[in-house]
């Protein structure tokens, strides 16, 4: 009996564990722009039957009401990445673009490959071109000319700009945003970007502003979406269930010596 409450109270500690680290990471980037908070989410593992619901009782037509199922622990059953909305910091710079709503912006991978990003935190790199802060090209690719006075960006998507001399703003391309059936499926890759995968689904491509899709606010970010408040009330719940799970681990560590020092009297 002791080894089986060890082990059980041991997957109990070892999922408040990873619990703190989930939450330590959303107060890390309580700052991160376009972050989205996580969740630990947990499920019981196996049960042993000691004695089975339902079974007739002495080969009579009773029957056991419940039975004895005795649970041996639990597992992590995901880390839920939770999209909701942020709040839109003003910035005032051109090229910092907030997303109302749903949807992420295209970026060109260093591989060729297409990620996904809510973090609108844009510049132009030496030849124009509109690029993340790690020098990834937002796609569909567009250039603002080097004697580009004005650049603005419609809540559509749309962006033009104003050149030197002249009075009449220009197109110089046209955002668009991908949605996913299952966005919280998504695979981050660090750098405020993600990765399609399996269970996000394949992305559905629209222009901001249609239906489903988010609006684009020029001259802001969306901030991350961690509530201090709630982490730290869930770091203290998670601290809490570590420690009744390491006082179960000490009880059943105690019964086993007090049966072993009566074994051997």
């Amino acid at each position: 009996m002791g080894s089986s409450v060890l082990s059980i109270a041991a997957t109990g500690m070892a999922a408040q564990q990873l619990n703190v680290e989930v939450i330590a990471n959303n107060i890390a980037n309580i700052n991160t722009t376009g972050f989205k908070r996580s969740r630990a989410e947990f499920s019981d593992l196996m049960y042993q039957a000691e004695r089975l619901p339902g079974v007739s009782t002495r080969g009579t037509s009773n029957t056991i009401p419940e039975g004895a199922m005795v649970g041996l622990g639990v597992r992590t059953a995901a880390v839920r990445n939770l999209q909701i909305q942020g709040t839109l910091t003003n910035t005032g710079n051109s090229l910092d673009l907030a997303l109302n709503g749903n949807g992420f912006f295209q970026i060109t991978g260093p591989d060729g490959n297409t990620l996904y990003t809510r973090a609108g935190s844009f510049s132009t790199n030496g030849n124009g071109q509109i690029v993340t802060q790690d020098g990834y090209l937002v796609n569909p690719s567009m250039t603002i000319p080097t004697n580009a006075t004005n650049v603005v960006v419609s809540q559509s998507g749309l962006v033009s700009v104003t050149l030197a001399g002249q009075t009449a703003p220009q197109q110089v391309g046209q955002l668009t945003l991908a949605n996913f059936p299952n966005p919280g499926g998504l695979t981050p890759l660090g750098g405020n970007l993600f990765q399609q995968s399996e269970a996000s689904g394949a992305p559905v491509a629209g222009v901001p502003g249609d239906p489903g899709f988010a609006t684009v606010q020029q001259g802001y970010l969306e901030s991350s979406n961690v509530d201090p408040v709630k982490e730290i009330t869930d770091l203290i719940s998670a601290q809490r269930a570590y420690e009744m799970n390491s006082k179960v681990m000490t009880a059943a560590d105690q019964m086993s010596q007090t049966v072993t020092k009566n074994m051997g009297s």
